[in-house]
């Protein structure tokens, strides 16, 4: 399989099934890989084997239980971590403007009593490269038919980009190819079609901000020395950049500082966003919240999470009759729990979702016993821990398929193999 295909499968995958980006808590140790390739073995060992699934819509629905179940287990580890004694411990931050500037806390607990509370002043944001196009009548192209190609130099590396111009082309008809080539892709540059006045132009940005070091630009066009016939970047004017990258500029508590992009982290503990530019008499603050807030807004997290789960499962529930299956397991795991919850504002719904009453889960948190009141959901937070597991290997359990055979017990080979059927489907038309 080629590399240009490879593109496309990963960002087919991530485009249309991944809800989320990558956390530091979807990285493993060997010896965690390792239980997960033992599970699946032991899994498999004794399970029938089945028709592979050709349904486009339940090939989706597999990736989106599984893409799910991570989503879910990274924000529970987010709130303190995957041990049930450390659930919901996981300290907030806040931002006195989070408009202009996101604030979220990273560190660990045990650093909390040294956390500082700053004051940032945002200057300038960190700002990408942008290259514009020249703006062309929809009419026929002025360049012969031909094979054309160029290059672009990006993050230390060079790529050639090879295409042709029939008879019959329009300008418009060749932007919107490069748009698609560019963008399939995946090189670290977003392309699209800018209209106006009834002509059309590309304009290129980088997903990059900021300055490389020791370069003043993130990524060159040319075709001065490229393979096929040159002529189309002077053409279509790809190579003139309309708005330079830049850093951003901030002070913290009056110190000037710079980065590359607008999210960065403070002494290992606040993870920071810039959005927009501060007024130079006032700074944002940026530090902890109290114990009762940090609590409240951990346990909005997690029944945030859970619902956003649930609701994924009965999303499906016309099309593939087991996630209402999956609905109810995890229904009833939120019932062993909802009857020690309900004090506090918490409660299961009919579709098996949870509603929360804030006034009445604050006056909990603030009252006597506060946060040491919290057991009975630092053990759903760890059953749920559980499920997602169970879930993430092996969501094709809900999925409706046709057992071609039973294997003879005790007799047979392992085969590991099984469960991750769903990772063939992101292949599907590409190879």
């Amino acid at each position: 399989m080629s590399n240009a295909i490879m593109y496309n499968v990963y960002n087919h995958y991530l485009t249309t099934y991944a809800p989320k980006s990558t956390t530091q808590y979807d990285t493993h140790k060997k010896s965690e890989l390792r239980g997960i390739y033992n599970s699946i073995v032991k899994l498999n060992k004794e399970s029938p084997w089945y028709l592979d699934t050709k349904s486009a819509e339940t090939q989706q629905y597999a990736i989106s239980l599984k893409e799910n179940a991570r989503l879910l287990h990274n924000t529970i580890a987010s709130l303190g971590g995957l041990e049930e004694e450390q659930s919901l411990a996981q300290k907030a931050a806040y931002s006195s403007d989070p408009d202009s500037v996101g604030a979220s806390y990273v560190g660990n607990p045990a650093d909390e009593e040294d956390s500082p509370r700053f004051e940032i002043t945002v200057d300038a944001l960190a700002s990408p490269q942008e290259n514009m196009g020249s703006y062309l009548p929809d009419e026929p192209v002025g360049l012969n038919p031909n094979t054309y190609s160029f290059d672009v130099a990006i993050n230390d590396l060079s790529y050639e980009f090879q295409f042709n111009i029939n008879a019959g082309d329009t300008n418009k008809t060749v932007q919107e190819r490069l748009v698609r080539l560019i963008n399939n892709a995946d090189i670290g540059i977003r392309a699209q079609m800018d209209e106006r006045d009834s002509r059309s132009s590309i304009r290129l940005t980088s997903t990059a901000t900021g300055l490389p070091e020791g370069r003043n630009i993130v990524f060159r066009i040319s075709d001065d020395h490229t393979s096929k016939k040159s002529g189309v970047v002077d053409y279509l004017g790809l190579d003139y950049i309309s708005r330079q990258p830049s850093n951003s500029s901030f002070r913290i508590n009056g110190e000037e500082r710079s980065t590359t992009s607008n999210t960065f982290t403070v002494g290992k503990q606040f993870e920071i966003e810039l959005k927009a530019i501060t007024p130079q008499d006032s700074p944002v603050t940026v530090g902890l919240k109290t114990d009762v807030e940090s609590l409240t807004d951990n346990i909005n997290s997690l029944i945030g999470g859970y619902n956003t789960f649930v609701n994924a499962a009965n999303a499906y529930k016309e099309s593939q009759s087991l996630s209402s299956r999956l609905s109810r397991e995890m229904g009833s795991i939120a019932y062993r729990y909802t009857g020690e919850m309900e004090h506090m504002g918490i409660r299961l719904q009919s579709d098996n979702t949870i509603s929360i009453d804030e006034n009445l889960l604050r006056e909990t948190a603030s009252g006597p016993g506060g946060p040491a009141s919290y057991h009975a959901l630092k053990g759903f937070a760890h059953a749920l821990i559980q499920k997602t597991a169970q879930v993430s290997l092996n969501p094709m359990n809900y999925v409706n398929r046709t057992i071609v055979a039973y294997k003879n017990p005790g007799h047979n080979f392992a085969s590991p193999y099984v469960t991750s059927s769903y990772s063939g489907m992101m292949f599907n038309s590409y190879c």
